[in-house]
């Protein structure tokens, strides 16, 4: 669930005198949402500037109510649109400064409902597919098998339901799974030298790099498309 913008503009106010979480409670809220959650990403994002915990005198991190918020939406603007920390922090600060931004990574600038999982009827149901035209963008590696998928599966089945009305099949794209293997291959190349290092600050920067890597590529295959079409349709 994501946060309000309310609460996450009491980022900037002072911290509540009691009501404080330790780095052991946040993890233990938010882990069960955010499974590969660690202390050492915690660190990662304070030290980034997203979230900033108050200190005890001794120097320990104190989380405010609002920081255990402004951190589920951090994390679930991560996970559920893959969106660099660069694109949060810009989002974030907007809130903070009292404006009202779109939610970059929703549909029409909108905040969706970030988290939902379906079964496959469901799925099937909301994309207004068919139990066959799931099955193929699962045979065409288009769509991972599972019996639960989540709002990117959605997305994916509803734009596989626009094309097939175009005449464009599942199995017309099977080259699209190759493709996303190759840029795996470039985005790991690329965190060779940071992967090298193995403390957790280091994990946390290559997962971060990766994303931003993962979005320039996007740009420019999205680019490359958008000239093709000018060629296409003069």
């Amino acid at each position: 669930m994501a946060a309000s913008s309310a609460s996450i503009r009491a980022q900037g106010r002072a911290a509540p005198p009691t009501g404080l979480l330790s780095i052991g409670q946040v993890l233990a809220r938010l882990t069960p949402e955010f499974t590969d959650l660690t202390p050492s990403k915690l660190r990662f994002l304070e030290e980034q500037g997203l979230v900033l915990p108050a200190r005890t005198e001794s120097g320990y991190r104190k989380f405010s109510p609002s920081d255990l918020e402004r951190l589920r939406m951090i994390l679930t603007m991560q996970r559920d649109h893959y969106l660099p920390l660069k694109v949060i922090r810009a989002y974030l600060a907007d809130l903070d400064a009292g404006r009202n931004p779109s939610m970059p990574g929703t549909a029409n600038g909108s905040m969706l409902d970030t988290g939902r999982r379906f079964s496959r009827t469901e799925l099937v149901r909301e994309a207004q597919a068919t139990p066959m035209l799931l099955g193929d963008a699962i045979s065409a590696n288009l769509i991972a098998p599972a019996d639960v998928f989540g709002d990117d599966v959605l997305g994916v089945l509803s734009a596989l339901v626009e094309l097939q009305k175009c005449g464009i099949e599942p199995r017309h794209l099977r080259g699209f799974r190759a493709a996303a293997e190759r840029e795996l291959g470039l985005i790991e190349s690329a965190l060779v030298p940071v992967s090298r290092r193995k403390d957790a600050s280091s994990r946390a920067r290559a997962a971060e790099l990766a994303m931003e890597i993962a979005v320039q590529l996007e740009l420019v295959r999205s680019s490359l498309i958008r000239s093709a079409l000018g060629r296409l349709v003069p």
